[in-house]
Parts: structure tokens; sequence; C-alpha cells
């Protein structure tokens, strides 16, 4: 197999300093990681802890590093890492392929490394900042479309619905932002709402909480099963969608449109509540000003109002 070069194109046959230069650092980068790549073989956990903080840090700092990384083998030897013991091995072995996550073809190879399953492993095990990084390497990797299906059916729900509702600030903008892009593909949404989702959806939209958008967008996909509208109503999460419409931005405006229409179009009661809550003076504001997915929102449940 041809390896990617990471100045993207095969070298010149004529040569400049700036060139030889390049070539010069990408050749230095290249032994640096080989030497790394060598040291996560090895069964000292002092060794795995350089190695792995070094290649988080080369990750982070610019694509050319990230191909290398990727061309040299690392990936698999960090998926097989992410099982380590050792809570800082782990914790740098998956911010490491978060980073190398970033290139597009990386996310197919860390994919073909078996890599979510292992990720799954760090969620369910790993400290504060591991279990942050994970979420956010599952959403990386969901932005293919066939890896929605494939986390969903992993068993990634339950532990992403448990770091929403229990992790840090940072892990729960991480699992809100995952879980979203998992409910993109109508076969998670049923598992998310069954695994309690809501309930903490409902508590972060919460202004101060500063997860508002991310939040109305995970319950505008909930809201089109029937198990998702049950459980908005039932954990009153209605309130916070009308106050969604008034304050939100125009993307959270159109979210919550949208689950209010989910909501109300099969539910007289609902619709009582959500006209208590003060909600046509926002809709119409909304029905003239919006984005124009969120006007036909607006105008929509404005006649399933007046009815």
């Amino acid at each position: 197999m041809r390896r990617r070069r990471a100045s993207g194109s095969l070298v010149p046959q004529t040569s400049s300093p700036a060139i030889e230069t390049r070539v010069d650092n990408s050749g230095l980068i290249e032994a640096q990681v080989g030497n790394l790549v060598e040291d996560l073989k090895g069964t000292s956990f002092d060794a795995q802890r350089d190695a792995t903080f070094e290649l988080r840090l080369l990750a982070k700092q610019s694509m050319e590093n990230r191909i290398v990384i990727a061309n040299c083998g690392a990936i698999s030897l960090l998926v097989d890492l992410l099982r380590s013991t050792d809570k800082r091995v782990q914790e740098n072995a998956v911010t490491t392929l978060l980073n190398l996550s970033i290139n597009v073809e990386n996310k197919t190879e860390i994919t073909a490394a078996n890599a979510i399953e292992p990720l799954i492993h760090v969620l369910e095990t790993g400290g504060a900042e591991a279990k942050e990084n994970s979420a956010a390497t599952l959403f990386s990797l969901s932005v293919i479309e066939d890896n929605k299906v494939r986390i969903g059916r992993s068993g990634a729900i339950g532990p992403l619905v448990d770091l929403l509702g229990n992790g840090t600030p940072r892990g729960r903008k991480d699992a809100a932002t995952a879980l979203f892009s998992l409910s993109i593909f109508h076969e998670n949404r049923r598992p998310i709402v069954q695994a309690g989702a809501i309930k903490y959806l409902v508590e972060l939209m919460d202004p101060a909480a500063g997860l508002v958008d991310k939040v109305v967008a995970v319950l505008a996909n909930l809201s089109t099963i029937p198990e998702g509208k049950t459980a908005i109503g039932q954990e009153g999460g209605i309130p916070g969608l009308v106050e969604a419409v008034e304050l939100g931005s125009a993307k959270g405006k159109e979210h919550a449109a949208a689950a209010l229409l989910q909501l109300c179009t099969s539910s007289d009661r609902y619709c009582r509540m959500v006209q208590q809550e003060g909600a046509v003076p926002p809709l119409v504001v909304l029905s003239q000003y919006g984005t124009p997915r969120a006007q036909k929102k607006a105008e929509s449940l404005l006649r399933v109002l007046s009815k």
C-alpha cells in the first residue's frame, strides 16, 4: 500500500533551500515518530507514558504530523493502549487518537483498527479528561455515516448518556455533541430515549449550562418518535423549548419550533401547555423573521395551536 506523504505531493526533482528544509524537517519528524512508535510496543508504563504524551503533542500541532503518525503505524497501537491499566497512558492514547481523527483518512483508519469498543471502554472506565476525549473522538468518527450505525450498535449510547448527566461541563458538552450526531440516524433515537437522555437534556436547557443549542437540536431529533414526545412532556421539557423559541440563537429557535411542532401535532394537551407558556407571540415573530425553515415550522405550529 502506498504511503501518504505529509506534503501531499511527490518531492520534485529540482530543489530549493525551502524545499530541502521541509524535507529535512519531515525526515526528522518521521524518525522521531518511528522511535516513539517503538516505545508504544514495549511493556514499560514509563516509556508508554512518555511516548503517548509526545505523540499527543505532535498530533495536535499540524496536519502533516497527523499523516506521519498514521503512516508510521501508530494508530493500531494507540487503540490497543485504550485498554491500558495506566490511566495516564489511556488518557494520552485517546487524546492522540482524537487529534489524529481531525484528518479524514485517519477517521477511516481509526475505525478500521476496531477503535469503537475500546473507546467505549474509556467512556466507562477512564478519568474525567479521558472520558471527555473519548466522547469527542466518537463524535469525530460519527461524521462518517456508517459509523453512526456502528457506534450506536456497539453500546456507546448508555455511557454517553451517563456522561451527559454526570460528567464535567466539558464532558457534558462532548456527550451532547456525540448524541446529536448519533440521533441523526433514526435507529439510534429510541435507545437514546430509553437510556434516560431526555431528563438530562431538559436539565441542560438552563442557559447557565451554555448548551441550549446543542440540547435543543437533540430534542428536535428525539421528538420525532413517540417515546421521545412522551419523555419530553413527562420531564417538563416544554417550558425550556418555548424559552428557546423566544431567546435562543437562530438555529436554536428553529430546532425548538420543530420539536414543539412534533409534540403538538399529536396532542391537544401539549398544545394547551405550549399556549400556557406564552409561545404564541414569539412564534409570530419567528414566523416573520426566523430562518426559512424556522418560519415554516413556526407557521405550521401556529396553525396547529389555532385549531
